[in-house]
């Protein structure tokens, strides 16, 4: 991804397992967004969690000597989640082993999509689809956008900004 380009991603859990929401880890994540966004590597302007992935519409700010800031979300992410299994459910771990010279764990499936937003339209477009995600037939996760607690939807729909990490993509 360039750098201050908004774009739309996906990430999905290695084999579409229900991870996130069956263990509740949406909040790793969010704390992941919080820091990248504190530390001016980020700008989340949308997002979902659902139990086996997410959709954000983000912009790459800068990166580190070391990673882009893709790639600085998926590792800490993953070394999260691993920790949590560790300790809490151990033998759901082996689901996730894979026998790869850089890892003995893999959480996120390889090639996420990206999708660069070049206009209002497509944005908006994007984000509609992102706060519907949890409303859809065979997650009904919640009744209305914005009672799904793990999105933007709440933020763009109510104006409450119950995470410090959101920007409305309108400024």
């Amino acid at each position: 991804m360039l750098t201050n380009e908004m774009y739309f991603y996906t990430a999905t859990i290695h084999e579409w397992r229900h991870l996130i929401g069956k263990h509740q880890l949406q909040h790793i994540i969010l704390d992941t967004f919080t820091f990248l966004s504190e530390k001016k590597r980020i700008r989340v302007y949308g997002f979902v969690i659902m139990p086996n992935h997410l959709h954000v519409i983000w912009t790459m700010l800068k990166t580190t000597n070391k990673e882009s800031a893709v790639s600085s979300f998926m590792k800490y992410t993953a070394h999260r989640f691993q920790e949590y299994l560790q300790q809490n459910v151990p033998w759901e771990l082996p689901y996730f082993k894979v026998n790869l010279p850089d890892r003995k764990y893999n959480f996120w499936q390889r090639g996420s999509d990206q999708f660069l937003l070049y206009n209002t339209a497509t944005i908006a477009q994007k984000l509609n689809y992102i706060h519907e995600n949890p409303l859809q037939e065979h997650w009904q996760l919640a009744n209305e956008p914005a009672l799904y607690p793990y999105s933007s939807a709440m933020y763009y729909e109510q104006g409450v900004k119950n995470y410090e990490f959101l920007h409305d993509y309108r400024d």
